[in-house]
Protein backbone atom coordinates (compact mmCIF):
# COMPACT_ATOMS: atom_id res chain seq x y z
CA UNK A 1 0.00 0.00 0.00
CA UNK A 2 3.07 2.21 0.69
CA UNK A 3 4.58 1.60 -1.86
CA UNK A 4 1.79 2.13 -4.46
CA UNK A 5 1.05 5.00 -2.61
CA UNK A 6 4.78 6.20 -3.51
CA UNK A 7 5.21 5.45 -7.01
CA UNK A 8 2.00 7.47 -7.58
CA UNK A 9 2.20 11.33 -8.81
CA UNK A 10 -0.80 11.62 -5.87
CA UNK A 11 1.71 10.47 -3.46
CA UNK A 12 4.83 11.91 -4.20
CA UNK A 13 2.73 15.26 -3.94
CA UNK A 14 1.41 14.21 -0.74
CA UNK A 15 5.07 13.81 0.49
CA UNK A 16 6.08 16.93 -0.74
CA UNK A 17 3.30 18.73 0.99
CA UNK A 18 3.22 17.53 4.06
CA UNK A 19 7.35 17.66 3.74
CA UNK A 20 7.18 20.87 2.95
CA UNK A 21 4.51 22.35 6.08
CA UNK A 22 7.02 20.48 8.10
CA UNK A 23 9.98 22.88 6.94
CA UNK A 24 7.81 25.28 7.19
CA UNK A 25 6.93 25.03 11.01
CA UNK A 26 10.71 24.48 11.59
CA UNK A 27 11.70 27.75 9.56
CA UNK A 28 8.83 30.33 11.58
CA UNK A 29 10.24 28.86 15.16
CA UNK A 30 13.73 29.31 13.39
CA UNK A 31 13.07 32.83 12.21
CA UNK A 32 11.56 33.84 15.57
CA UNK A 33 14.81 32.37 17.54
CA UNK A 34 16.91 34.45 14.63
CA UNK A 35 15.51 37.58 16.31
CA UNK A 36 16.20 37.45 19.87
CA UNK A 37 20.09 38.37 18.16
CA UNK A 38 18.27 42.24 18.85
CA UNK A 39 18.42 41.78 22.29
CA UNK A 40 22.36 41.00 22.71
CA UNK A 41 24.90 38.68 22.99
CA UNK A 42 23.59 37.27 26.60
CA UNK A 43 19.98 36.55 25.27
CA UNK A 44 21.19 35.01 22.12
CA UNK A 45 24.06 33.03 23.69
CA UNK A 46 21.15 31.95 25.97
CA UNK A 47 18.40 30.88 23.66
CA UNK A 48 21.56 28.75 22.15
CA UNK A 49 22.28 27.11 24.85
CA UNK A 50 18.66 26.65 25.60
CA UNK A 51 18.30 24.93 22.06
CA UNK A 52 20.47 21.82 23.49
CA UNK A 53 19.21 21.65 26.51
CA UNK A 54 15.18 21.21 25.97
CA UNK A 55 13.64 18.14 27.94
CA UNK A 56 15.88 17.76 30.25
CA UNK A 57 16.13 15.94 32.50
CA UNK A 58 13.86 13.04 30.81
CA UNK A 59 16.00 13.93 27.19
CA UNK A 60 19.63 13.93 27.53
CA UNK A 61 21.78 17.19 26.81
CA UNK A 62 21.16 17.81 22.87
CA UNK A 63 18.84 14.57 22.35
CA UNK A 64 15.90 16.85 21.36
CA UNK A 65 17.88 18.81 19.12
CA UNK A 66 19.13 16.18 17.16
CA UNK A 67 15.64 14.39 16.97
CA UNK A 68 14.40 17.57 15.48
CA UNK A 69 17.68 17.51 13.18
CA UNK A 70 16.83 13.82 12.09
CA UNK A 71 13.43 15.23 11.44
CA UNK A 72 14.45 17.69 9.22
CA UNK A 73 16.74 15.82 7.14
CA UNK A 74 13.98 12.69 6.56
CA UNK A 75 11.95 16.00 5.60
CA UNK A 76 14.43 17.89 3.47
CA UNK A 77 15.83 14.19 1.86
CA UNK A 78 11.67 13.33 0.98
CA UNK A 79 11.04 16.49 -0.57
CA UNK A 80 13.57 16.69 -2.46
CA UNK A 81 13.37 13.34 -3.93
CA UNK A 82 9.55 13.84 -4.70
CA UNK A 83 10.55 16.89 -6.13
CA UNK A 84 13.26 15.33 -8.55
CA UNK A 85 11.00 12.10 -9.56
CA UNK A 86 7.87 14.50 -10.13
CA UNK A 87 10.30 16.89 -12.55
CA UNK A 88 11.54 13.31 -14.05
CA UNK A 89 8.37 12.29 -14.80
CA UNK A 90 7.01 15.31 -16.23
CA UNK A 91 9.56 15.49 -18.79
CA UNK A 92 9.21 11.99 -19.71
CA UNK A 93 5.50 12.76 -20.15
CA UNK A 94 5.87 15.34 -22.99
CA UNK A 95 5.03 14.25 -26.33
CA UNK A 96 8.50 14.54 -27.92
CA UNK A 97 7.77 16.63 -31.35
CA UNK A 98 5.50 19.62 -31.87
CA UNK A 99 4.75 21.35 -35.26
CA UNK A 100 5.11 24.13 -32.77
CA UNK A 101 6.90 24.66 -30.05
CA UNK A 102 4.51 24.42 -26.47
CA UNK A 103 4.76 26.93 -23.95
CA UNK A 104 7.94 26.44 -21.67
CA UNK A 105 7.03 25.71 -17.95
CA UNK A 106 5.58 28.43 -15.95
CA UNK A 107 6.90 30.99 -13.99
CA UNK A 108 5.82 29.65 -10.28
CA UNK A 109 6.88 25.62 -11.84
CA UNK A 110 10.96 27.08 -12.27
CA UNK A 111 10.78 29.44 -9.70
CA UNK A 112 10.21 26.39 -7.29
CA UNK A 113 12.78 24.24 -9.45
CA UNK A 114 15.59 26.75 -9.14
CA UNK A 115 14.03 27.73 -5.43
CA UNK A 116 15.06 24.58 -4.62
CA UNK A 117 18.12 23.93 -5.71
CA UNK A 118 19.50 27.45 -4.40
CA UNK A 119 18.12 26.40 -1.06
CA UNK A 120 19.59 22.93 -1.67
CA UNK A 121 23.11 24.26 -2.38
CA UNK A 122 22.43 27.09 0.45
CA UNK A 123 21.26 24.44 3.52
CA UNK A 124 25.12 23.23 2.81
CA UNK A 125 27.22 26.22 3.23
CA UNK A 126 24.81 28.01 6.04
CA UNK A 127 25.74 24.10 8.27
CA UNK A 128 29.57 24.52 6.89
CA UNK A 129 29.58 28.08 8.30
CA UNK A 130 27.51 28.29 11.73
CA UNK A 131 27.54 24.82 12.52
CA UNK A 132 30.97 23.04 11.73
CA UNK A 133 32.53 26.25 11.48
CA UNK A 134 34.34 24.87 8.17
CA UNK A 135 34.02 28.20 5.89
CA UNK A 136 33.16 30.34 8.88
CA UNK A 137 35.33 33.51 8.24
CA UNK A 138 37.82 34.68 10.92
CA UNK A 139 38.23 31.80 13.96
CA UNK A 140 34.94 30.13 14.60
CA UNK A 141 34.05 30.25 18.38
CA UNK A 142 32.57 27.31 19.88
CA UNK A 143 29.87 28.23 22.21
CA UNK A 144 29.40 31.79 20.95
CA UNK A 145 26.85 32.12 18.29
CA UNK A 146 26.28 35.73 18.42
CA UNK A 147 30.17 36.58 17.31
CA UNK A 148 29.90 33.85 15.05
CA UNK A 149 26.47 35.19 13.42
CA UNK A 150 28.20 38.74 13.55
CA UNK A 151 31.66 37.94 12.05
CA UNK A 152 29.36 35.95 8.63
CA UNK A 153 27.44 39.07 8.06
CA UNK A 154 30.20 41.40 8.51
CA UNK A 155 31.84 39.79 5.26
CA UNK A 156 29.60 41.27 1.69
CA UNK A 157 29.72 37.60 0.15
CA UNK A 158 28.24 36.39 3.59
CA UNK A 159 25.31 39.39 3.21
CA UNK A 160 24.62 38.34 -0.70
CA UNK A 161 24.90 34.35 -0.12
CA UNK A 162 22.28 34.73 2.64
CA UNK A 163 20.12 37.37 0.95
CA UNK A 164 19.89 36.03 -2.18
CA UNK A 165 18.76 32.74 -0.55
CA UNK A 166 15.99 34.10 1.71
CA UNK A 167 14.36 36.03 -1.37
CA UNK A 168 14.49 32.09 -2.93
CA UNK A 169 12.85 31.00 0.02
CA UNK A 170 9.88 33.50 0.10
CA UNK A 171 9.28 32.72 -3.53
CA UNK A 172 9.18 28.85 -2.68
CA UNK A 173 7.46 29.11 0.13
CA UNK A 174 5.02 31.49 -1.14
CA UNK A 175 4.42 28.81 -4.47
CA UNK A 176 5.04 26.20 -2.03
CA UNK A 177 2.33 26.84 0.57
CA UNK A 178 -0.59 27.28 -2.40
CA UNK A 179 0.69 24.08 -3.67
CA UNK A 180 0.65 21.79 -0.44
CA UNK A 181 -3.20 23.92 0.41
CA UNK A 182 -4.09 22.05 -3.28
CA UNK A 183 -2.50 18.60 -2.79
CA UNK A 184 -4.12 18.15 0.45
CA UNK A 185 -7.31 19.08 -0.08
CA UNK A 186 -7.32 22.22 1.72
CA UNK A 187 -7.94 24.68 -1.36
CA UNK A 188 -11.88 25.59 -2.09
CA UNK A 189 -13.36 28.53 -4.07
CA UNK A 190 -14.27 30.40 -0.91
CA UNK A 191 -10.94 29.30 0.77
CA UNK A 192 -8.92 30.36 -2.31
CA UNK A 193 -8.31 33.97 -1.40
CA UNK A 194 -8.15 33.24 1.88
CA UNK A 195 -4.67 30.82 1.70
CA UNK A 196 -3.22 33.06 -1.23
CA UNK A 197 -3.50 36.13 1.11
CA UNK A 198 -1.57 33.51 3.82
CA UNK A 199 1.12 32.05 1.56
CA UNK A 200 1.64 35.76 0.72
CA UNK A 201 1.69 37.05 4.50
CA UNK A 202 4.22 33.82 5.34
CA UNK A 203 6.36 34.65 2.67
CA UNK A 204 6.92 38.31 3.60
CA UNK A 205 7.14 37.77 7.12
CA UNK A 206 9.81 34.94 6.78
CA UNK A 207 11.91 36.57 4.11
CA UNK A 208 12.05 40.07 6.19
CA UNK A 209 12.43 38.58 9.66
CA UNK A 210 15.53 36.54 8.34
CA UNK A 211 16.71 39.25 6.01
CA UNK A 212 16.92 41.47 9.26
CA UNK A 213 19.76 39.50 10.62
CA UNK A 214 22.25 40.33 8.09
CA UNK A 215 20.88 44.12 7.51
CA UNK A 216 21.04 44.79 11.25
CA UNK A 217 24.90 43.36 11.06
CA UNK A 218 25.27 45.33 8.11
CA UNK A 219 24.00 48.67 9.52
CA UNK A 220 25.96 48.43 13.20
CA UNK A 221 22.36 47.73 14.82
CA UNK A 222 23.85 44.15 15.55
CA UNK A 223 27.79 44.41 16.33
Amino acid sequence: MARTMWDSSVGKKTVMAVSGLIMLLYLVVHMIGNLKIFFGAGEFNHYAHWLRTIGEPFMHYEWTLWLIRVVLVVAVVAHATSAYQLSRRDIRARPSKYVHKKARASYATRTMRWGGIILGLFIVWHLLDLTTGTVHPGGFQEGHPYQNVVDTFSTWYGDVVYIVAMLALGLHVRHGFWSAAQTLGVGSRTRDRALKITADVLALLLTAGFIAVPVGVMTGVVS
